[in-house]
């Protein structure tokens, strides 16, 4: 049930395009081309076996660690009131 002036399934709507918007971010983020046996961000070789797990991967674990550890997640604000707006 909404309320206020929302429609009816207007949370639902809010929860299915937060996380249409978490696959689609994933999913371009998912390396892609031929990979390397080297890493490009520190020259080491990669393991065959995370090359077979993640086709068109180009860094190490660890420098991929380093990098998620970088991204920061920036995400809509969906909710209607104000104040959620305002922090």
């Amino acid at each position: 049930m909404a309320n206020g002036w929302a429609p009816d399934g207007a949370v639902q709507d809010q929860i299915d395009d937060t996380v249409a918007d978490a696959v689609a971010r994933a999913r371009a983020m998912t390396p892609a081309g031929d990979g390397s046996e080297e890493c490009e961000a520190c020259g080491e070789p990669i393991p065959a076996k995370r090359r077979a797990a993640l086709p068109g991967t180009r860094t190490c674990v660890a420098c991929q660690s380093q990098r998620d550890a970088a991204v920061r997640s920036v995400g809509i604000n969906r909710r209607g009131s104000k104040d959620s707006q305002l922090r």
